[in-house]
């Protein structure tokens, strides 16, 4: 299972840390990702990384502004997102993949967290 939280409302400019706790199944899970779901569009990567080596991918429009990190202890992964914008406001799912590389297409997700809600008012 995958829990993510750290959702909240933020003004253009601030940030939010999210996190992601990954237990049963997905421990064996390689690749760890955020996705992202504003109303009336399609869900889109945000950001992943390999739970082995660190490797990691962004979405162009995040470059620069989120990272995405990884606890390999505690099972749990973080994306920190910074000077956000009002286009960055959606839902945000976490989702692992048993895939051995860094992948950044939902149908490579095999598991799903529940979403938590990012709002930036302008």
């Amino acid at each position: 299972q995958l829990q993510a939280s750290g959702g909240g409302s933020v003004q253009a400019g601030g940030s939010l840390r999210l996190s992601c706790a990954a237990s049963g199944r997905t421990f064996s899970s390689n690749v760890v990702g955020w996705f992202r779901q504003a109303p009336g569009k399609e869900r889109a990567f945000v950001a992943a990384i390999s739970w082995r080596d660190g490797n990691t991918a962004y979405a162009e429009s995040v470059k620069g502004r989120f990272t995405i990190s990884r606890d390999n202890a505690k099972n749990t992964m973080y994306l920190q997102m910074n000077n956000l914008k009002p286009e960055d406001a959606a839902v945000y799912y976490c989702a692992a993949s048993a895939l051995p590389w860094v992948v950044v297409t939902n149908a490579r997700y095999e598991y799903w967290g529940q979403g938590t809600q990012v709002t930036v008012s302008s």
